[in-house]
This record gives structure tokens, sequence and C-alpha cells, in this order.
């Protein structure tokens, strides 16, 4: 399969998401009275394309979906949003499904069933065609084997790889030489680097693990930007009232993947990113909380 030169392809997960309101997170053994649910497409993989379609770019989507009415309702919202769905594949059995915790102060506590999203393969991988992609994002909700395969032909094509370590696991050396930007938050940064600590340590700490450049979510301070391609950097937040964190950081990485490939520097795509992330926390839900160029640019004030 061919992807349109300059595009940027996302290689990850689609899940549907069952999200259950309440006025905090339950603690472990916890039952806590809800009130309210929604049922909302999301997925890393997912939330990030449509977060990059949103934003002007031409995306495509490789992956899997199930069988199930899920796997449908899935492909419809990367279609409605004009992100190519030739790369997703259809599997016999059940999509991937996350339960979300939603509290009232806007934070949240996810639990995921990869459904097809385990079935995602490095042969998989090997049959996307690279060679008119800009840009590859990958997160960590499909098969590792699946996305070292991703990583390192993205890399072999000369392509920028951009890395969500979400969920937080530990990253094979090989594909952290092919990782061009990881993006850990705070949490997944402590545990990938074994301990809390202020985020120019924690990024020389990541740096040293093999990965060339390292962007720090840092939620409402901003993000932290160190490496091959960049000096220490602080970008700042823009401020406003959360209500819903749930896909702030898959938002982060679409909009900062498509401003790098327009060939912003990455303190000015940092900037972008921290607007878009910014918009989408005052919305409920993942994909529909992902907001559009003329917002961005709006808030940032990048009109290019």
């Amino acid at each position: 399969m061919r992807f349109v030169r300059k595009s940027v392809l996302v290689i990850g997960s689609l899940n549907f998401d069952l999200v259950v309101h309440a006025e905090r997170i339950p603690l472990a053994g916890e039952t806590v009275r809800g009130s309210g649910y929604d049922s909302l497409l999301g997925g890393k993989g997912a939330n990030q394309a449509i977060a990059a379609a949103r934003l002007g770019a031409q995306v495509r989507m490789a992956g899997r979906v199930g069988s199930d009415s899920y796997g449908g309702a899935l492909l419809d919202g990367l279609d409605e949003a004009a992100v190519d769905v030739a790369g997703v594949q259809v599997s016999d059995g059940p999509s991937g499904l996350a339960v979300i915790t939603h509290s009232s102060d806007g934070q949240n506590a996810i639990v995921v069933q990869p459904g097809a999203n385990g079935l995602v393969t490095a042969a998989d991988i090997r049959a996307l065609e690279f060679a008119e992609v800009g840009v590859v994002l990958l997160q960590l909700e499909i098969p590792m084997d699946a996305v070292v395969a991703a990583a390192q032909e993205a890399h072999k094509a000369g392509l920028a790889v951009i890395l969500d370590p979400a969920p937080v696991a530990a990253l094979p050396e090989e594909l952290l030489r092919a990782v061009t930007w990881l993006t850990p938050n705070e949490t997944e940064a402590a545990q990938l680097v074994a301990g809390s600590m202020e985020p120019q340590q924690t990024a020389e700490r990541l740096l040293a693990i093999g990965c060339r450049n390292v962007a720090l979510k840092l939620g409402e301070r901003g993000a932290f930007l160190m490496g091959a391609d960049c000096e220490p950097t602080l970008v700042p937040a823009f401020a406003v009232k959360a209500v819903d964190t749930t896909a702030a950081g898959d938002c982060f990485n679409g909009a900062f993947a498509v401003r790098l490939l327009a060939g912003d520097s990455p303190q000015a795509a940092a900037r972008y990113a921290n607007a878009a992330a910014a918009i989408s926390v005052t919305r409920l839900g993942a994909q529909v909380s992902m907001p559009s160029r003329d917002e961005v640019e709006a808030l940032s004030g990048n009109h290019g």
C-alpha cells in the first residue's frame, strides 16, 4: 500500500472508550457512585491520527480493529476525519476497549483491553510503504515487536519517528536507536528512569538510554525539550481550566508531528502542540476533544 508524499503515518491502537464519570477516582478495592457515562472513540494511535488530521495534515492510519460493531465505529470515525484507513486491517474477534474513570477535577484512570490491537505484527508493518511519508507516530498499545519494526523501517527510510512510551514499558535498545523524539509524560518518565527528578535531569537520563531527543510533557507546566536537535528548553503551557485530560498527550503528539513536518523548529512545534493540548483538555472525550487548525492558530498565534 502507498501513501501520499509527506503525510503523517500513525501506527498504533484503535480503542472504543467507555467513560464513567464520578466525583473522584476510586482507591483500590473501593466503590464510588458514578454520575453518568459516555461511549467514545479512542485508542492512542487513532487519537493521534485524528489530532493531526484536524490540524490539516494528510494522515494515514495503520493497525487493526475487530470484527465487532466497535471496529466499524472506529473506522467510521477515522473516515469522517479524512484519515486514510487503508492500513487498518479487520481481525476476527473483539476490538480494543478502554474503560475510563473520569473525576470531577479532570483527572482519569484507564484500563485497556487490547483486543485486535494485540494482533498487530511486525509483518503487518513491513508490508507498509514508508517512502512517501514524512513523520511516523508510534505508541505502546500494540505489541512491542511491531513497534520496533515500525521504528526501524521508518528510521531506515530517513523519517522522523515520534514515540509516545505509553502505556509505559521497558524500551529495547534497538527501538531507542530508531527514535527521533521520545515524548513521555512525567509519570512515564519517572518509571523509565526509576525515579522522579527535575525535568532537565530526567531528560538527561532518557537521552543516556539511547534516544536522540526528548519532549517531556509536564502538563500545566508545558513541555521540556532537550537532545541532539534542541538545546534544553522549557516551552510554557497555555493556562486553561481543565475538564478532561484523557487525550491531551495524544493531542500534543499529533500537533507536534504536524508542525515538525511543516518545518517548524522543535521549540515552535512544541508551543503549537501545547496550544492544541490546552484546547483539548477543556472538552470531554478523546477524539471529539481534538481542536481544529483555526482554533490552535488563534490561541498560539501561529498562522504558518
